[in-house]
């Protein structure tokens, strides 16, 4: 058995606060289990979770992967894992894991799901231990009655009622601690696990009525009125879709009628999505969110029932496509408070796609690799933007204590930034800019991006400049001490794992090619050093970082002003890839 170090624990209130808190959740477990336990299901239950079949199976092969370590323990149960972390052992709690082992669905997975679930319940069903949280139990009850008919399976009457008991248990619980947990999407976990199992079992149908009253005040509160949420992070934005849709599904299917709020916020966030989504189908990568499981988001989009799009900035990220390409960048202040406990120094940054095959990208979240491997990938010099040498448009603050775990709120934020975007002759234009660096270096940071109306070509500028007398002087005492080499900065395009790039004409340009055999190529005005340098690609769900590769332009502002002009063109497909440019992994109009 081996484990690897890193990582911590979901956002939990901190010193006395936590933990009278976690005393009255257990105060409330436990009297909850002397209450009259439910008979059984008011209907059938039907999955609706979508797992991931790779991460079952990891589970399947004693590789247990959660909250940034990995803990390898082949034929151990899951509770009999050393626990290195809160947020490892929170993970468990929740169950998610469920979905993973349903993905596989043979023999073996259904088993291994039964043993733990019922394990649970043996060890924890009597209101004790670190699950009894309102986020993680909602979480967690979903999963349970979304895969009750596998987990029922071959059971003799005194299992079932030892889970119809526990499932009883858990619902009277949440319906007396949901107000605890932390708004945002602990809460809504919280609340749809509330209403779903208020409708799916008998006795608990008192719970709907309330539960249906509380999502819609959180929606009207945590929703804006573009369809964001305060951490602006994308796949994060994808669950609260997910959880919203699922109870407006059960609560439909039961012939009750969601609260006006929760379906608005359905009707909000569907274009929002839509908008962060790239032409491959996968949501563009920020602020410690993902691509999203497969399927999860089409899903989550058939399932809202809205099919437009939203024009201009989708909280915060705009959006260019044409042709085949399509470009998502981060152009709004980045989160502030404790929205930011997980958010990245990304302002400016891109990401590219080209078809069905991502090209510029950013590493990502490092959540799953550990606590280093999480604040790394939040560094501005982990995004596809410029970043003065040493320096994120961002600065981490310290860390600060909540309950079991910690975050570093991001500090030292850019106050302005500003985007503006036209459709040119040329093609489609977006310029935006932050003053990050002002304080540091007197600096703004310009950039300017331009995408051909074929898709085939994206022009760059980017520009470090003093714009004000003030910046000036600031930028002359920075100056003062290395008058020879100036301010150095670079500009990263990371480069996704399955595109092979090199250098190319006598080191003057980076050929890249993707895996449909599309080749782009990548050119600079001469004004900076190119390098072709090695990078990792972060994503969850596998057990290491990927290897990768990133296009680098470095320069030293001397001056007030500093400019790079770059090209990423499409030089070349191959008949595999033009057969690939007439399909698509995902329907667009979803």
């Amino acid at each position: 058995m081996t484990r690897r170090q890193g990582g911590f624990g979901d956002e939990r209130k901190g010193g006395l606060s936590a933990r009278a808190t976690t005393a009255r959740n257990a105060l409330t477990a436990r009297m909850a289990a002397r209450s009259r336990p439910p008979t059984g299901f008011t209907s059938q239950p039907e999955p609706r979770t979508i797992g991931s079949f790779a991460r079952g199976r990891q589970l399947l092969n004693g590789n247990f992967l959660f909250a940034g370590f990995l803990i390898e323990g082949k034929g151990l149960s899951i509770w009999d894992l050393p626990m290195p972390d809160p947020g490892f052992e929170e993970a468990l709690h929740g169950a998610a894991w469920l979905d993973d082992l349903a993905a596989v669905g043979d023999r073996t997975a259904r088993t291994r799901a039964q043993d733990w679930v019922f394990d649970w319940i043996a060890r924890f069903g009597d209101g004790t231990g670190p699950g009894w949280t309102p986020d993680l139990t909602g979480r967690r009850l979903i999963r349970w009655i979304n895969h009750a008919f596998t987990l029922l399976s071959g059971k003799d009457r005194a299992q079932a009622q030892a889970f119809f008991l526990t499932l009883g248990q858990q619902t009277l619980f949440l319906a007396k601690r949901w107000k605890v947990a932390s708004p945002g999407l602990p809460r809504f976990e919280a609340l749809t696990g509330l209403v779903v199992a208020g409708l799916a079992l008998t006795g608990m149908e008192r719970h709907v009525r309330p539960a249906i009253a509380a999502l819609g005040r959180e929606c009207a509160r945590e929703i804006d009125a573009e369809g964001g949420i305060p951490t602006r992070n994308p796949e994060e934005l994808l669950e609260v879709l997910t959880l919203l849709t699922w109870a407006r599904q059960a609560l439909e299917e039961a012939g009750q009628r969601p609260d006006p709020a929760h379906l608005d916020a359905i009707t909000r966030i569907a274009p929002t999505l839509r908008a962060l989504r790239h032409s491959d189908g996968g949501l563009a990568r920020f602020h410690d969110g993902g691509r999203g499981l497969p399927g999860r988001l089409d899903q989550a989009l058939a399932a809202s029932g809205t099919r437009e799009m939203r024009a201009g900035r989708a909280m915060g990220f705009a959006r260019l496509h044409a042709g085949r390409a399509s470009l998502i960048a981060d152009a709004a202040p980045p989160p502030s408070g404790s929205a930011s406990a997980s958010a990245h120094a990304s302002t400016l940054a891109f990401e590219m796609t080209s078809g069905r095959h991502p090209l510029v990208v950013n590493c990502g979240s490092g959540a799953a690799y550990g606590r280093e491997w999480q604040r790394a990938g939040r560094a501005t010099a982990s995004h596809s933007t410029l970043a003065i040498n040493g320096y994120s448009s961002s600065r981490l603050g310290p860390e600060r204590a909540f309950g079991k775990g910690a975050r570093a709120y991001l500090d030292a934020v850019p106050k302005q930034v500003w985007a503006t975007t036209e459709t040119t002759p040329e093609g489609l234009h977006l310029a935006m800019g932050h003053d990050g660096y002002h304080v540091t270096h007197g600096m703004t940071h310009l950039r300017d991006l331009v995408l051909a109306p074929d898709g085939l070509t994206l022009n760059g500028r980017d520009t470090l400049g003093a714009m004000s007398a003030e910046d000036r002087r600031k930028f002359e005492e920075v100056l003062l001490a290395d008058p020879l080499h100036g301010v150095p900065f670079e500009i990263r395009f990371h480069l996704h794992p399955e595109a092979d790039a090199q250098i190319d004409m006598g080191g003057a340009a980076v050929s890249v090619a993707l895996k449909s055999g599309e080749l782009w190529l990548f050119r600079h005005d001469g004004v900076g050093e190119l390098s072709l340098e090695p990078s990792v690609y972060l994503e969850r769900g596998r057990l290491r970082p990927r290897a990768s590769q990133q296009i680098v332009l470095r320069a030293d502002v001397l001056d007030y002003a500093c400019q790079i002009g770059w090209t990423l063109t499409h030089a070349q497909a191959t008949p595999s890839a033009r057969r690939a440019s007439d399909q698509t992994d995902s329907d667009p109009d979803l």
